[in-house]
């Protein structure tokens, strides 16, 4: 056995992860409480609201490449210690604010690059190279799932504090509860684990560049690119704009709140089952089944009477498909490339995501002012959650071929994937 692979060496790093995944997903699903109370604060409109998270988001998803470069590069528990002490400050910032203008660098361009730093992606990545690659399914599973945690415990005590001291205050909590993450990041300082030592891939002795050449030529990577930018516009117009959604529907605030509550409770049920069933069966098949019931839970939102049932009913049934895309994405893009350049790879592949944040989140208020509804953008969304769908079909999970030269010959000395297969559904 080879060190580190014992079976209690796992747990440090899976509640490592699990705990600064759970803070820093918890802290951005209270994103979306904040709209109406600044709005009511300082008059500049739901949209400029929504157009600082959705900066955010693009923020964040501009910097998660160059931050996932520098936890391959430097390792993860620097990369989390900076990014959480930036997110904290562009918090407060935000919590300072008094117009649009403060907001914006605050809310949106300094907490973007602080959660670019200290973000799940860069955890995922680390604990991928980590733990071995028998368990690693499950592991990122389990951490996607316990970071729901943070979004069920942290959204309700983030509106209690909204109501009982005012939005200021709750964003000054929040900068606390963020620097925390430098307390629990130690585990992850390692920069290769068991993970590099059993598997080997094309192109693992190549460069950076070369390695970004082939996943740019790598048909499949592209693929995951773009079904990955549908979840980001899914996510993030679902956290800015469902409570106000609801509430615009005549549905109570304390209600609509619960709902998006509900998404963050039942997540982790749908996290830990999308991590074991990825042990199994094909990850792209279980992306098409997550995506469909997304575009028939957007549908029944918009068709089914506005009533407190049907309001707790999406936020559980949304729950259930909420994160569970990410356990699976990234191991279909570790199945492509291997751990050597987790961070940068997936890093590209969550810009993607990040894309289709900034549209949802912008979008969703941009047509709200323009019609005085979201509807229009609920059913976009519910087509973009079809074309995932069907895209997954033809996406296989088998590792990238590396660059020939001129002559024909590999540019890498590595040989293929020696990892087992790991279900009986083929990858494409």
């Amino acid at each position: 056995m080879r060190p580190g692979t014992g079976k209690n060496s796992i747990a440090p790093i899976l509640i490592t992860g699990s705990i600064i995944t759970a803070l820093t997903l918890g802290v951005r699903a209270t994103m979306g409480l904040f709209p109406d109370a600044i709005d009511q604060a300082l008059d500049v409109g739901i949209n400029t609201v929504g157009l600082t998270v959705a900066l955010q988001n693009l923020v964040w998803g501009l910097g998660q490449p160059f931050a996932g470069a520098i936890a391959d590069r430097f390792g993860a528990a620097r990369t989390l210690l900076v990014g959480a002490i930036a997110y904290a400050a562009g918090l407060l910032v935000m919590g300072a604010a008094n117009g649009p203008a403060g907001l914006h660098l605050g809310g949106g361009v300094i907490v973007g690059l602080g959660m670019s730093a200290a973000s799940f992606a860069v955890v995922l990545s680390s604990m991928s190279r980590l733990v071995d690659p028998q368990r690693r399914s499950m592991a990122l599973g389990v951490a996607t799932a316990c970071g729901s945690l943070g979004h069920f415990v942290l959204v309700p005590l983030t509106g209690a504090v909204i109501s009982e001291f005012g939005w200021r205050s709750a964003l000054t909590a929040l900068a606390v509860v963020t620097v925390s993450i430098g307390l629990f990041v130690r585990p992850l300082r390692t920069q290769s684990g068991p993970a590099e030592a059993v598997e080997t891939m094309p192109g693992d002795d190549e460069s950076l560049l070369t390695t970004l050449a082939r996943a740019a030529l790598h048909r499949d990577y592209l693929l995951v690119n773009c079904t990955f930018f549908v979840c980001g516009f899914h996510v993030t117009f679902i956290g800015v704009h469902l409570p106000k959604t609801l509430t615009d529907a005549g549905i109570d605030t304390a209600v609509a709140n619960l709902s998006w509550s509900l998404v963050g409770l039942l997540n982790i049920v749908g996290a830990f089952a999308a991590g074991a069933l990825g042990m199994r069966f094909a990850k792209s098949r279980l992306l098409s089944i997550i995506y469909s019931a997304r575009a028939l839970a957007f549908a029944g939102l918009m068709l089914l009477p506005a009533t407190p049932v049907v309001a707790l009913g999406f936020g559980v049934v949304i729950g259930i498909v909420w994160l569970a895309s990410v356990p699976l994405t990234s191991g279909i893009v570790l199945g492509q490339f291997g751990v050597r350049r987790a961070g940068t790879l997936f890093g590209f592949v969550f810009l993607s995501h990040q894309v289709g944040a900034f549209l949802g989140s912008w979008g969703g208020g941009a047509i709200r002012e323009l019609t005085g509804s979201y509807d229009l953008w609920w059913w976009v969304a519910a087509a973009l959650g079809v074309a995932a769908a069907a895209l997954h079909f033809s996406i296989s999970e088998e590792p990238a071929p590396a660059l020939s030269s001129p002559a024909g010959t590999s540019l890498s000395s590595k040989p293929t994937s020696t990892r087992p297969q790991t279900g009986p559904i083929s990858g494409r």
